[in-house]
């Protein structure tokens, strides 16, 4: 399988958002049109994160024209709407990614380099970490994420390749059997509605909103061992036992301030909420300890703003660290800035896919509430290593954001619909102690090869607590490939 033909063959199951049950626009076997305006083009992405930026940059690349779509203003996703710092697997820098990825990161870097003040030492390092954090080697600002982006699409964009329409949300689509003939899009700004016309569709969102208007066939949430065979699956499915979602935050530290505000609403709830969770959660879940992922048993964390070690304990604070003021020169940074994406504002009380847009709405302010519950208990109650309480000259960065409140613009989703696909990723395929018991000892050693390979990629299987009150699911899995058939509904 050539790769240069990945992009059409994937868009033929194509796949924008509709938590709010709109109406399919033109039910099979119709073509009905409204008297919206009409773009076309040779590929339409619906969807700006990560995954429609890598779908757009590659078919420009190709000579393909391209309409892409993004809910919030902001193109990038995770890396930028959603204030999440990229989680690498630990070969990164050197092995394991496409030439792309590691332009893109190599990009990042040097976006330091030559606009911020850095110091000689840091401007040295060939992988420099702008916030020297511990849970990757690239943690960044979303703004650095979002300007590299749109440099790297900028040119595309002038010369007319490109049609980028930012706060814009997929509504309806027609189709016809497998084959999607176009899509209806609003402009969350204006209102304006437009039809998006193309032979390719490709669905980047971060939920898989394309497949119910499409009627592409999909699942949610867990499957059953009798469906999958898989080592650790549950003996019953249930498609809406989703993993936690989390609004994401940034803040410094301005020893000597007073920064404390009202209480958040809710405040008393989530201070003193302790988890119904499966095996149980270990006490409050605003506190400095959680769930050990592995063994679930309590495990306790340290928190200070001011970067110094907390051992034995991590120190949540460089966790997320996205600008560490050593790395610039005197005087350029009072403090340092930390991004929170803790166990302490994972949202398990409610989902957010296949619901009303009332309902959505009501879970992601309720998740808002609780990180914002979450900053105020850091300023006012986290216990800190001098005996005393609370961390006053905590500051909410809402400029990092690009927000009013200081949270991220749109919730970071870990799970999402998924395609009934061509071919399905089992954890005999990437686990390690199912592998082993599928191929045996030696075999097992290896995760499964697949002759339509068009990527690879690692991380251990990592599931959050859920809205099912089941708590972490974290083991071991194997360096993998990506088969084709997996992409393909």
């Amino acid at each position: 399988m050539r790769r240069r033909n990945f992009i059409a063959l994937t868009a033929l199951g194509a796949t924008g958002f509709a938590a709010n049950g709109l109406p399919v626009l033109g039910k099979e076997g119709s073509s009905q049109r409204s008297q919206s305006s009409e773009l076309k083009a040779d590929l339409v992405i619906a969807g700006g994160g990560v995954g429609g930026c890598a779908a757009a940059l590659s078919a420009l690349r190709n000579g393909l024209t391209v309409i892409m779509t993004e809910e919030t203003d902001w193109i990038g996703g995770q890396l930028t709407s959603q204030g999440v710092p990229p989680d690498e697997h630990i070969w990164i820098e050197t092995h394991g990614a496409p030439a792309s990825y590691r332009n893109y990161r190599t990009a990042v870097r040097n976006y330091y380099k030559t606009h911020y003040p850095i110091t000689a030492q840091a401007k040295s390092k060939e992988h420099l970490n702008p916030g020297n954090a511990v849970v990757s080697e690239l943690c960044h600002e979303p703004r650095v994420s979002l300007a590299v982006l749109n440099e790297l699409l900028a040119p595309y964009i002038s010369s007319g390749k490109l049609t980028l329409m930012i706060e814009h949300q997929v509504i309806t689509a027609d189709y016809s059997g497998n084959r999607v003939r176009a899509l209806k899009i609003i402009s969350l700004h204006t209102g304006n509605e437009t039809i998006l016309v193309a032979p390719y569709f490709v669905d980047a969102t971060e939920m898989g909103d394309l497949l119910p208007l499409t009627g592409t066939e999909f699942v949610t949430g867990t499957e059953s061992r009798s469906d999958t065979h898989e080592l650790h699956a549950p003996e019953k499915a249930d498609p809406d036992n989703h993993q936690a979602f989390t609004m994401c935050f940034a803040m410094d530290y301005q020893p000597g301030t007073n920064n404390v505000g009202e209480k958040p609403a809710g405040y008393e709830f989530w201070k003193n909420l302790v988890p119904e969770m499966t095996p149980p959660w270990p006490g409050k879940l605003l506190d400095l300890s959680y769930s050990n992922p592995k063994t679930l048993e309590k495990k306790p964390l340290g928190f200070n703003p001011d970067g110094s070690p907390t051992d034995p304990y991590l120190n949540l604070w460089n966790y997320r660290r996205i600008l560490a003021r050593d790395n610039f020169i005197t005087g350029a940074y009072a403090g340092d800035i930390s991004t929170v994406n803790w166990p302490q504002n994972d949202y398990t009380l409610g989902n957010l896919i296949g619901v009303t847009k009332k309902e959505f709405e009501h879970h992601v302010n309720r998740a808002r509430q609780l990180s914002l519950s979450l900053f105020h208990w850091l300023q006012t109650e986290a216990p800190r290593p001098d005996g005393k309480q609370g961390w006053p000259g905590l500051r909410l960065r809402k400029d990092i954001m690009g927000t009013e409140d200081g949270l991220a613009k749109y919730p970071y989703i870990r799970e999402a619909r998924r395609i009934k696909a061509h071919f399905t990723i089992l954890e005999e395929h990437v686990g390690q102690a199912n592998r082993v018991q599928v191929a045996g000892a030696e075999a097992g050693k290896k995760a499964a090869n697949f002759y339509d390979s068009v990527g690879v990629g690692y991380y251990h299987i990592d599931l959050h607590p859920s809205s099912r009150r089941q708590n972490y699911i974290d083991f071991a899995s194997l360096p993998f490939q990506i088969p084709l058939g997996a992409l393909l509904p």
